[in-house]
């Protein structure tokens, strides 16, 4: 397949600027509400939120009537995965500096890279091993151990990371006969399952107030349109130019917890992102350049 077209890009960096946006929102968002709500909490009502958006948006596209449950094993699999790495990303932003979940959430794609090897059968090859070497080196002046003590939040968001990347794995398994609608509603709806039996097994589940209403409601549109920006995005440029725009969230987060927040801009947090992004970077124009040189697939 040919690269988009040249006039694409532009469009395609106004897509990634929502995603950051978006991302950012959503942070945010889940810092304040979290002042009055937990993170069970904060999951079954962003659950609820987006499985409104998905069943109106389906509602008018017409396309609710492509979700199937054929494959529910895998999108339950799938959604416990994703619901325990929302859970830890949402409490880690409660308790160490954006910038550093941000960093830390950088990892994902590295753990893709072993994780296809084991459930997708996609073999390691030199550049993806020493992609990983490098990120984990990144990992290292991000957390620093030995120089601060390694906090319970940084275990949690480099434990979501793991838990996105299990995701973005069955994702892709469910991606080659399941539709986004159908992916969306069951993500919703499952976790909204989830969310419910974690918020209500203590027989305690708070009602978001006037004041965390709107952060609420943040949370569930900041996730939607995320993954819905990245996702155009991507239609319309190459990975190799919409990754260096998504690396964009890490500086923008790191100014808005310091405008914020107060929190402090540690050089050691920004040295370890770029060495993480530029894992990443190195993967993904290995992979652009071996889709380029492989044969042609004969016509079925």
């Amino acid at each position: 397949m040919d690269d988009p077209a040249p006039s694409n890009v532009p469009v395609a960096a106004l897509w990634m600027i929502g995603a950051v946006v978006s991302f950012s929102a959503m942070a945010i968002a889940g810092r304040e509400a979290s002042v009055e709500l937990d993170t069970f909490e904060l999951m079954t009502y962003r659950s609820i939120v987006g499985l409104i958006l998905v069943v109106l948006i389906g509602g008018l596209a017409g396309t609710l009537t492509q979700i199937r449950t054929n494959r529910m094993r895998t999108h339950v699999f799938r959604n416990i995965a994703h619901f325990t790495g929302q859970n830890l990303w949402f409490w880690a932003v409660t308790i160490i500096p954006l910038a550093q979940v941000f960093a830390l959430e950088f990892t994902s794609p590295l753990w893709i890279i072993a994780l296809a090897a084991i459930f997708l059968g996609e073999r390691l090859t030199t550049v993806k091993v020493l992609a990983g070497l490098l990120g984990f080196i990144g990992v290292l002046f991000v957390v620093r151990p030995g120089v601060v003590p390694v906090s319970a939040g940084m275990v949690a968001a480099g434990t979501a990371a793991i838990f996105f990347a299990i995701t973005a794995i069955f994702t892709k398994r469910l991606t080659r006969d399941q539709s986004i609608t159908c992916i969306l509603f069951w993500l919703t709806v499952i976790q909204l399952g989830l969310g419910l039996v974690a918020c209500l097994y203590d027989g305690d589940m708070a009602l978001p107030s006037l004041a965390s209403l709107p952060w609420v409601i943040v949370i569930g549109l900041g996730g939607l349109a995320a993954h819905f920006c990245i996702t155009t995005a991507l239609s319309l440029a190459p990975a190799s130019v919409v990754m260096p725009i998504d690396f964009v969230r890490l500086p923008a987060i790191a100014i808005v917890g310091m405008a914020l927040y107060a929190e402090p801009l540690e050089i050691g947090v920004l040295i370890g992102a770029v060495l993480i992004f530029g894992a990443n970077y190195i993967n993904i124009l290995a992979e652009h350049r071996r889709s380029r040189s492989a044969p042609p697939r004969p016509p079925l």
